[in-house]
């Protein structure tokens, strides 16, 4: 099997925009659950909905991988499965070092389902001397002295960095000058690289403060509804202060 470090996706080389790339894991996602229940064929409605996108954008997205399926059949599962996932590199073997044994950390090298997604957790390091052989989901906690050396033996491009902020951009240097050209970074800092290394941020404080932002705004918008004037009192209004009653309009306040 081919190794991440020696073959990397042709997707930027074949054009494909960055929107259409962050989009194809989410239609990889749903095509999958469609496979596991034998599913044959789906339409692009089906399958946008199930990715939560229109279908005018999927059918757009899948003309840039020249698949464009087959009027009145729709798309065929296992070939787009096979497709997106050569696009996106995971038919290939990556070697992924994590480093930052935190608790985040360890969460991430017990989730089970990187394997199955073409990634290899191959090392795990962190700082912390005490933690050096310790057993995390199978595999034992390496010392960050031994960076350089596990990413040059395992070959690794794609590292994920846990640790604290003040420690992420030495951690990101180290990565970069060994070799590594992708990464996947979890602390709460703006990493700086040189160009040639992508990198992905993760900020789960800013997905909840996002999330807050709509709360609050669903509950202004509740607000005003309950703030704005009845029906009955509206119609009052623009009927000059008057009121059905039972012997037709009357005031809407009475004289005293």
């Amino acid at each position: 099997m081919a190794t991440g470090r020696t073959h990397r996706p042709a997707t930027r080389s074949r054009g494909i925009p960055e929107a259409t790339v962050a989009r194809l894991p989410l239609y990889l996602r749903a095509l999958t659950a469609l496979s596991e229940r034998s599913v044959p064929t789906v339409s692009s409605e089906e399958l946008a909905a199930a990715a939560g996108v229109n279908s005018a954008k999927l059918r757009k997205d899948f003309s840039y991988l020249g698949s464009y399926g087959t009027r009145g059949v729709g798309y065929d599962v296992e070939y787009l499965v096979y497709q997106i996932s050569r696009e996106l590199g995971l038919t290939q073997d990556w070697p992924v070092v994590i480093v930052g044994m935190g608790n985040l950390g360890a969460a991430l090298a017990n989730y089970g389902g990187f394997a199955s997604r073409g990634f290899r957790i191959a090392a795990l390091i962190d700082a912390d001397s005490q933690l050096t052989g310790r057993l995390i989901a199978g595999l034992p906690v390496r010392h960050a002295d031994e960076l350089e050396g596990i990413v040059e033996d395992n070959q690794v491009s794609i590292g994920v960095i846990t640790t604290p902020a003040g420690a992420a951009q030495e951690v990101c240097d180290r990565l970069v000058g060994a070799g590594v050209t992708s990464i996947l970074n979890f602390a709460p800092t703006v990493l700086t690289v040189p160009d040639g290394v992508d990198v992905r941020k993760v900020d789960l404080s800013i997905e909840l403060q996002i999330l807050a932002f709509h709360e609050q705004r669903k509950a202004g918008e509740e607000l005003e509804g309950t703030l704005a004037a009845p029906p009955v009192a509206a119609k009052a209004a623009r009927d000059g202060g008057r009121r059905p009653g039972p012997d037709g309009d009357v005031p809407a306040v009475m004289p005293a």
